[in-house]
This record gives structure tokens, sequence and C-alpha cells, in this order.
């Protein structure tokens, strides 16, 4: 027992002062995780109530102070709330922590006086608080007074006993196994046996055998021999049985949800945040003009559609441009709020925009230059040299807006879309560690039409600044590496499918986006009411029904599907009187002079066709011009007995996916153009080639004459896709892209 004793001790002190030097190490960095937890909570309460408490210090409303922190009493481990005028004193304190008026807080007037917020620990009676201080400010940056936020720290000192007692009984327990295992291990003296054992596992480890009893001893280690074979099969069957379950889930493609992808990320990026930059913002206030108040709508985007269910699962921060009229009356001081407005889920950071910046930016460079340039739609693109000096100048307004949020390590940003090519390589200037993904929400086209851009190469750099550059499809991404192949000094490495610029390697990779799996119809009857409510307003009850959702944009083959439909007409004139197409139009870009032009184009279109074909009080097209939510969408998709997406040229249109989701009968038809990226995934649509208005014609008496069973398969088909192919596994591989490019 002493041989064993002097033999174990120093592995015994080495392993002691390991899980010591363990224990301090979790100790910190658990602390220091929940002090910082502490201060997030802290601070987003204290800026949830910057907006009421300035209202309330401008107007000395005394009462509404005190109503304003008894409102926040109840969250968990929430001491305290407290509003301070700008002399220091107290306004208005939580009733249950009232005491907090007696004791002395020198720190406030610095806070005041410094205009800076401040987080620290505070002696209390007989235990601590965590303190956080958040000045007010007016809109003249003068002093109005502070908020105060006081959170109980107990929960911390008992976590981080808990810890050290935990450290403890381990080490207690492996000391207490490393003695058995040594004085085991010194009362059998077997070298030669041990020897041969080894030897025969090594051969089974390799699969060079399989057979049983190959030590014939009969004593006490031949008989561990034939327990190490029989464990050691049995570890190989299980590793089989894994392995095959592996497979079988990986063949079942298990379906993604929000709580999936939650875990996911969670696993993936731990404690980092993800920041999302677009220019469409996910909530925009504007003010009603029916009740004259202010209201906030989520704005028909595909880009808000993609991204918003994801920071909705996971939390984060957006960046993007605050556009709506009554915007700033909903952010605090640093220009933020929380979202959705019932259910804060993320926060929204706004940036704004003068009318100059935005001319030049968004209406000028980003959609006469960059929008038609990549559509290859027969519209010239423009350029100005002033319109690209402001999308250079907005770009690192944005680049510097998100700046300012990052954590202190080794943040994951996530970039959308065309407005904000420069913003990677800006980012990633003054953030090495950062990680920095684009997606690229429209076509890319080939490299002569891109290298009609004059400032081709600063674009292509900026974007290769990004660690990851994603597009809808291969295609393009086979266009945008021959584009900085033939443009730029790089290397293309087309079997890893990247760009190395600089020394800096950008991955280009294809995520088809999608949407949030199925529409939910947890109310079918309001629904049915909404549908016969249109019916009965549009008097097209009994009528086959074709639906179009779009912007009015020339991208969308809004005049060929109206060419379309006046051929069918003329072709097959049975349908007169029995066939409605209801075109959902929403007004964009008013501002740029295509838009507005083709805007009356296809006024004069509607009115002509109509006029054409027009019996009593039926008329073959119904266009509503003008901007739906998507709940209003909702009951026309359902509508709708066929759906038309006509693009010229699309990245990938999620109007098609919409319409799909929300056919939960199964009894629809899909007309897609194959000019879009969704062509590539949704093969049972009836696709057309747009620009031939005969085929067109033919394919709505196709679609319009297809038998029940026939459109029931298509439909079933095509909404097991979206099912197992949406948003949320879209959001994981980008994911686990980044992640990927973390770790290499």
């Amino acid at each position: 027992m002493k041989r064993i004793l002097l033999f174990i001790l120093p592995i015994l002190i080495i392993v002691a002062a390991a899980f010591v030097a363990l224990g301090i190490f979790q100790v910190r960095s658990e602390e220091h995780k929940l002090m910082d937890d502490l201060q997030r909570r802290a601070k987003a309460i204290a800026e949830s109530m910057d907006l009421s408490a300035k209202f309330l210090l401008q107007n000395n409303d005394l009462r509404s102070a005190q109503r304003l922190v008894e409102k926040f009493q109840n969250r968990e481990r929430l001491q305290g709330c407290v509003v301070y005028d700008k002399e220091g004193n107290i306004l208005a304190v939580t009733d249950r922590f009232a005491d907090w008026r007696d004791k002395e807080k020198p720190y406030i007037k610095d806070i005041l006086s410094g205009k800076t917020a401040r987080g620290s620990l505070e002696q209390f009676k007989d235990y601590s608080i965590y303190s956080y201080t958040l000045p007010v400010l007016d809109d003249d940056n003068n002093v109005l007074g502070a908020v105060e936020i006081l959170y109980d720290t107990s929960y911390v000192f008992v976590r981080l006993t808990e810890i050290w007692k935990r450290i403890s009984l381990t080490l207690i327990i492996l000391i207490v196994c490393i003695l058995i295992i040594a004085f085991f291990i010194q009362r059998q003296i077997f070298t030669l046996p041990v020897q041969r054992l080894t030897e025969w596992f090594t051969h089974f480890q390799k699969g060079e055998t399989d057979e049983m009893h190959s030590i014939k001893d009969k004593d006490e280690l031949g008989k561990l021999a034939n327990e190490v074979e029989q464990a050691a099969l049995t570890l190989r069957v299980a590793r089989r049985a894994i392995s095959k379950e592996a497979t079988h889930r990986l063949e079942a493609k298990d379906l993604w949800t929000e709580s999936r992808l939650k875990d996911l990320i969670h696993s993936k990026l731990g404690d980092n945040s993800l920041f999302v930059v677009s220019n469409r913002e996910p909530y925009m206030h504007v003010m009603n003009k029916t009740t004259g108040k202010p209201t906030c709508i989520r704005p028909a985007s595909g880009v808000v559609t993609a991204i918003n269910p994801i920071l909705y699962a996971c939390g984060g921060v957006w960046v993007a441009h605050g556009s709506g009229e009554m915007d700033r009356k909903f952010t605090n001081s640093k220009n933020k709020l929380g979202v959705p407005p019932e259910d804060n889920r993320y926060i929204l950071k706004r940036v704004w925009l003068n009318k100059e910046e935005e001319e030049g930016y968004y209406y000028g460079f980003s959609n006469e230059g960059l929008w038609p340039l990549c559509h290859i739609t027969h519209t010239r693109p423009t350029f100005r040299e002033a319109d690209w000096q402001m999308y250079k100048k907005v770009n690192q307004k944005f680049a510097d807006a998100i700046l300012e949020e990052l954590p202190q390590k080794s943040p994951f940003i996530f970039i959308q879309d065309y407005h904000f090519t420069l913003m990677g390589k800006m980012i990633k200037e003054k953030r090495p560690d950062a990680t920095v993904a684009l997606f690229w929400h429209i076509p890319w086209p080939n490299c002569e039409v891109f290298s009609i851009c004059p400032y081709q190469q600063e674009i292509l750099d900026g974007m290769l600044g990004c660690d990851l550059v994603g597009f809808h499809v291969q295609y393009h991404c086979n266009n945008f590496l021959e584009t900085a192949n033939r443009l730029l000094e790089c290397r293309v490495d087309m079997e890893k499918s990247s760009v190395i610029r600089s020394g800096h390697e950008t991955l280009i990779r294809p995520f088809p986006i999608s949407i949030d799996g199925y529409f939910s119809n947890d109310t079918p009857d309001v629904l049915a009411k909404e549908v016969e409510a249109i019916r009965r307003e549009y008097d097209i009850d009994g009528k086959i029904v074709g639906i179009g959702v779009e912007r009015i944009d020339y991208t969308k083959g809004l005049a060929e599907r109206f060419l379309a439909i006046d051929r069918f007409l003329e072709k097959y004139p049975e349908y007169k009187n029995k066939f409605v197409f209801v075109q959902l139009a929403a007004p964009s870009r008013t501002h740029i002079k295509r838009y507005h032009d083709f805007m009356g184009e296809i006024d004069e279109l509607v009115d002509k066709i109509n006029w054409k074909h027009s019996s009593g009080n039926w008329k073959p097209i119904i266009y509503l011009k003008k901007h739906f939510s998507s709940d209003e969408i909702k009951p026309y998709y359902a509508l709708g007995d066929l759906c038309v997406v006509s693009s010229l040229h699309d990245g990938m249109n999620l109007v098609a996916k919409e319409y799909i989701a929300a056919k939960n009968d199964l009894m629809g038809t899909l007309i897609l153009s194959r000019f879009t990226g969704a062509a590539k995934e949704l093969t049972d649509a009836v696709q057309i080639n747009p620009y031939s208005i005969e085929e067109f014609a033919d394919s709505i008496r196709f679609a319009v004459a297809m038998p029940v069973e026939e459109k029931r398969r298509r439909m079933q088909n095509m909404r097991q896709n979206i099912h197992e192919n949406n948003i949320y596994r879209w959001a994981a591989n980008i994911i686990t892209e980044l992640t990927s490019i973390r770790k290499g």
C-alpha cells in the first residue's frame, strides 16, 4: 500500500492542482458570464425605459414616473427601478425597494455630469446589488435625469459556490478511482499476458479478427480477456447500429423547425449574437390614414420574409434603414427598439438617411444601376458618379452603425443584398476577427454584362472582403466566379468554389432561399369568410380565379402576363365570363422615371384588355394597385385556382413558394417562369417562357383544364419540397458554413 501511495502521490498532486486551476478558471469565467448577463438584462430594461422616462421628465410627471418603475418590478431577479431628476434626486422608486432612498449614491452625479451609462456592484445593507444607471437625454443632448436598474446578485454567488462543490466532489471521486485502479494494477503483475491481450485487441480494432476466445488462459487474465472480447464486439455492433441510424436520419431529411434552428445556432454560435444588415426594415411605423394614429406594419419584402423567422428564433440585432414616417417616435436615444412590438424577440436598430442620401444610394446607384444590370431585362442601367459617391457614403454609414453594436469577441454579421456590396470590406478592416457573410438576393449576371459597371473592381473588392458570399443557385455562383477570375487579379479555386484575393479567401456557395414551411391556418373559418368577402366584393363567385402578387417592376413580366391572358381569351373564348385574373400590384420606386413610366404602361394595357373582352359586369383582369400586408395577401392565395409568376429574370421568387404553402387543400396550380431560381426546385409547376406569349397562353389553358388528381399530385410534391427545404434549413446551412470558416 505504501508503494502505491509513493507511486501515485505525484499524480494525485498534479490532478488536484489541475482541478484547482480549472476551478478558478471556470468560476472566473462563469462569474464574468453571469455579470455580463446581468449588465445586458439591466441595459435592455434601462433602454426600454429611456423613451418613456424622457417624456415624463420633460413634463415632470411624478405619477407616471411611479407607474413606470412599478411596471418592471415583477421581472426575474429585478430588485428595483429608480428614476432621478437632473439634480440626482429620486423622483420614483419601486415600492418594495424604498430603502434605496437612504443610501448614499455619489456615482449618480458623476453619471449625470459625464452623460455616460455605468454598471457596477453596490453594497447595500449586508448584501450586494448590481446597479446599471443610464442618463436620460433630450433631443439637444441635455441631461433630463437618469434611470437606474437594480438586480439581485445573490444567485451569482450561489452559482459559484455550486461550481466549487461540484469540482471538489469530482476531484474526490477521481482521487478514489485513481487509488483503486493503482491498487488493482499493483496486485496484478502480468506484463506478458497483457502484451498478448494488447496485441489481440490491436488486431480487433483494425477489424482483422472477429474470433472469440483468442486467449485461452483460465486464470483471472483469461476471464478478463473474454470480457474484453465481449465488450469489444458489443461496441462494434453498437457502432454499426449508430452508423445505420445516422444514415437513416440523413436519408429521412429531418424537418428543420424554429426550435431546431435555435438549438443549432446555440451550439454553433454559443453566446455570440447574430447581426443582420439590410436596407428594408422588418417592422415599420406609419400613420394609419383611416384612424390618424401610428401603426406598426411588416412590409412585404422577400428579404423580410426570409430573415425575420431566423432572428425571431434566435434573437440578435437587425440594422436597417428607418423609412417609416413615424419610425423616430418609437426608438430610444440609441435608435433601437424591441420587435415584434407585441413580443420582443430581437433588437431593431434604425439608421436614418436624408433625402439626398436615399436618392443617390437607393434610387440612384442601387436601383437605376445595379438592379437593371443584374436582371438583364432590356432596361439600360444608369451609373452617375454622384450616386456612386453617395452609395459609398451610405455603406460606410451602415458599417459604422453595426460596428457600434458588435461585441468584443468574434461576432457574426449577415449582410443582405446588392445595397451593401462595400460593407463587408469596411467591417473587416475595423474588425478582422468578425465573420462576415453577404447574401445576394437577385441574379448575378455573366462577366460581359457586369463589366459594364464603371465601379466593377471596387464592388468586387467589397464583396470579397466577406468570408462567405451566397447566391440562390449554382448558376449565379458560376457567373460570379467567372467575373472575379476575368476582372480581378486573384486566384479562383473552382474545385473549392472560392476566390483568394490579397491573401483573403472568400467562399462562394448556393443557398436556395425559402419560406417558413406551411402557412399557419389556425382560423380556417376566418380565412373562408375573408375569401367569400373578396368573391362578393368583385362579383367573381363561381369563376375560375388566377392570382398574381408582385411589386410593379419591369422585371416581373407583368406586361407579358396580361398579353398572355389576352391571347388565352382569344384562342379559348369559351372561358370568357368564366375566368378572371386578380393582380395585387404594389407601387414601387415611383421616384424613378422608368418605374413611373412602366406603371402608366401597365395601367393602359389593363384598360385596353378589359375593354376588349369585358361583357356586362365581367372583366378579365381585376387590377388592385396598392400595398398589401402579408396577412391581407393570404386570402387571395387561398382564393386563387392558379397563381402566375412570370418574372423575366429573378433570383428566387418567394411568391411562388408562398402560394404553394397557402394551398392546404392542394387545389391549385402554379404557372412559373423558368427564369426564376424557384424553377430549379419546383419542377412540378407548369413552367413557361414568359417571352413566348403563345406558349404562355396555352399554359394557362393547360393549368385551367388540368385534372384534379394531377393538380393535387403536383401541389403535394411542391409542398413537400418547401416544407423540407424551408427557411430554417436555409439559415442552418449558412450558419454551418459560417462557423466552419471560423474553425478553419
